[in-house]
């Protein structure tokens, strides 16, 4: 771990990549109660919503109104995520500072995804970072499918950071590069990495890994080592990808934190409080969270110790 850094950005994207692929109707309140929560538990950047079409995607609809009822709080960053120039204009007036936007390196996984080629995403981009320019609103790119597509398979890293590259030529401050249906392992993140940290700064690359086989951790642990800095989380481990079949949850903040503070990485947030935020939300999704930090801690205050003393070898 020589390379690794003493401190790490943790984004929650919860509130939006989570709940978006619920199939659970979450109430406006309790998506404001959500971001509130993770806002106390220190996180220092929320995505809280998506100004996306509500016909494609009802979960975001009420967008507007979430950004309307959250309390700011002076050190957390509170971003959405926009399509194109009308998400950009609705995000904007909702009080958004920060927008993210995203482009495929896969052309089939764009198309099924917004209906454009992956150039074509592009030009929208172009004109969406222009605007936002000219409205003071910080720009974050996702690069989705960076270690493979459903409909695809492999994705030469240099397509990645090709798309990378753009998303920062046109403006972006940051690109999170995706792992969207969760089939990266740690094998796949020096050569994916490698490659957009020659086209990109390395301080300006973000990892978003998704947990669908077990390897997000241990993704997390080997881009460290790259230099790598800002990780996505969801907290429960909440969200996959409705364009991605078989994509579960995304690394679950709670593991993330637990493993960053065991390493004396320092993120500035409140483990329990995740653990709290995460917790209220179960009830409005209709399931435990799939953290296992979550889980074990829940299970230990579960025992009694009037149930007698176990042992294991």
């Amino acid at each position: 771990m020589s390379a690794a850094p003493r401190r790490v950005t943790v984004v929650e994207v919860g509130p939006r990549d989570g709940l978006q692929n619920e199939s659970a109707s979450v109430a406006t309140p309790a998506k404001i109660a959500f971001v509130d929560g993770l806002s106390a538990a220190g996180l220092p950047v929320v995505e809280v919503s998506a100004f996306v079409s509500p016909k494609w995607v009802p979960q975001m609809a009420d967008a507007a109104d979430v950004f309307a009822g959250i309390a700011r709080h002076p050190d957390t960053r509170y971003s959405a995520l926009v399509p194109n120039l009308a998400g950009l204009d609705r995000a904007h007036a909702a009080g958004a500072t920060e927008v993210a936007i995203f482009a495929a390196s896969s052309e089939t996984f764009s198309r099924r995804n917004i209906n454009q080629s992956i150039d074509e995403s592009l030009d929208t981009y172009r004109a969406v970072c222009e605007r936002a320019q000219g409205l003071g609103i910080r720009v974050r790119g996702y690069v989705s499918t960076a270690f493979g597509c459903p409909f695809e398979g492999a994705v030469d890293p240099q397509r990645v950071a090709s798309v990378a590259g753009a998303l920062i030529d046109m403006g972006a401050f940051e690109v999170a590069v995706s792992d969207t249906i969760g089939i990266a392992h740690p094998g796949q993140v020096p050569g994916v990495v490698g490659a957009v940290s020659e086209r990109i700064p390395i301080e300006k690359i973000a990892l978003h890994f998704h947990d669908t086989r077990g390897t997000a951790l241990a993704n997390v642990l080997a881009a460290l080592d790259l230099g790598v800095a800002t990780f996505d989380a969801s907290a429960g481990g909440l969200g996959g990808c409705p364009y991605a079949p078989g994509a579960t949850g995304n690394l679950a903040t709670e593991d993330l934190i637990y493993m960053l503070d065991g390493l004396g990485i320092t993120t500035g947030v409140t483990l329990e409080r995740v653990v709290e935020a995460s917790a209220e939300m179960a009830r409005h999704v209709g399931h435990p969270p799939v953290s296992r930090y979550f889980q074990a801690v829940r299970a230990a205050r579960a025992s009694s110790p009037a149930g007698g003393r176990r042992s294991s070898s």
